[in-house]
């Protein structure tokens, strides 16, 4: 049975609300000024997905508010599991975390565009998961070139 729209957007708009709060909470607790800045670009990101989705959610835009793109999957996060959160923690791993935070973002809205025929809520569903897709890119290369930085000559 197919979800009415209002519900699914307001689940959304909630996962975003625990993303932005996800984020700007790391970014409180680290020191690593690099890492707080990338924490600082996604919980902006998080911020713009939920205010995208009010408007959405208002009838300012349609399912095509968000542009698909091609995404590169490093699958790191798949890969290595998740690393506490610490005051001290290394750049590398803030990326790793940021990483995991964005697959499961990513399989949040594939699962609920899943649950829905093709038409509007599941492109715009879709278009939320390519969203978090792309940041998970983002993470997951800043992540290998933090973890495995290029040596000269190399």
């Amino acid at each position: 049975m197919e979800k009415r729209l209002e519900d699914v957007i307001d689940l959304a708009i909630k996962r975003e609300e625990e993303a932005f709060a996800f984020y700007t909470g790391i970014y409180n607790k680290i020191e690593d000024k690099e890492a707080k800045e990338t924490l600082k670009f996604l919980a902006e990101e998080e911020k713009r997905h939920k205010e995208f989705l009010v408007g959405y959610k208002n009838g300012q835009y349609g399912a095509s508010g968000l542009r698909m793109s091609n995404v590169v999957n490093y699958k790191i996060a798949e890969h290595l599991e998740k690393p506490d959160i610490t005051k001290d923690m290394a750049s590398k791993d803030v990326y790793l975390v940021a990483a995991h935070r964005e697959t499961n973002s990513y399989n949040f809205y594939m699962a609920l565009a899943g649950e829905h025929p093709e038409g509007e809520i599941k492109t715009m569903l879709l278009r939320m998961a390519n969203e978090e897709s792309k940041h998970k890119e983002k993470v997951e290369y800043l992540y290998s070139n933090t973890a495995f930085p290029q040596l000269e000559g190399g």
